[in-house]
């Protein structure tokens, strides 16, 4: 059933959410401290390998690197198109919107946990990959692994940040359900070269979230979501960056 793949991911995230709500109300502050900076360490070394694997390869016996120039266009055109539009800013207003109607109007950190947590599941390939084929042929198998693994990150930053982490399943209902709506369009769309540049630049963004999660927030992720496309589109340029 096509649509199957989202409701488990979703599913996934609100009871990873529960139980890290849960048991984060056992830790004191100073463990929830170190439990938010081991969880932004192990994002950063997640986007750090997305990327890496990306960047380099083997010629020869020497290590070599690429695709910078896909980097510096697709980030900075992709920044100033987020700035433009300040995708920020509509995230922090959709999340204000939810702090008073959750009732967690007192809630300090509800924005920015929301706001993080949404960005790390969303971003990514597998959110994609997996809603395109739930879509065409009603193949759930990539977001079921997503869910798991989304569960496992929610409910480690809902122990440090609060109740506002569960509400990220809501972006990815609306995100995964609209590729997967959209999945006989986008097919096409994703090549090998697309899906290539979208995880280079998607793990890119996930390091942000990650030094953002480790020295507080420190960059407008959201801001810089236009560059995912961005990278798609020079995907099918005759040139390769």
């Amino acid at each position: 059933m096509p649509g199957f793949g989202t409701l488990i991911n979703v599913i996934g995230i609100i009871a990873g959410g529960a139980a890290g709500f849960f048991f984060g109300k056992f830790l004191t502050e100073r463990i929830q401290d170190t439990v938010n900076k081991a969880c932004g360490i192990s994002v950063l070394f997640i986007g750090t390998a997305g990327a890496m694997e990306c960047m380099l390869s083997v010629d020869g016996a020497a290590l070599s690197s690429g695709h910078s120039m896909l980097i510096v266009l697709s980030l900075v055109v992709g920044a100033l198109i987020g700035e433009i539009i300040n995708i920020e800013g509509l995230f922090e207003r959709f999340g204000e919107w939810l702090k008073i109607r959750s009732g967690n109007a007192k809630d300090s950190r509800f924005l920015d946990a929301f706001v993080t947590s949404s960005l790390t599941v969303c971003i990514g390939a597998m959110a994609i990959v997996g809603a395109i084929q739930d879509g065409l042929y009603g193949d759930y198998s990539i977001l079921a692994t997503k869910m798991v693994l989304d569960l496992i990150i929610i409910m480690v930053m809902t122990c440090s940040m609060g109740i506002g982490c569960i509400f990220s399943a809501i972006p990815v209902a609306v995100f995964e359900g609209v590729l997967t709506l959209l999945a006989g369009f986008l097919k096409p769309i994703m090549t090998d070269a697309a899906l290539f540049n979208l995880s280079l630049v998607g793990s890119i963004l996930i390091f942000c979230v990650g030094v953002n999660l480790l020295w507080e927030k420190k960059i407008r992720v959201a801001n810089f979501l236009p560059a995912v496309v961005i990278a798609v589109i020079f995907a099918f340029l005759p040139v390769e960056l």
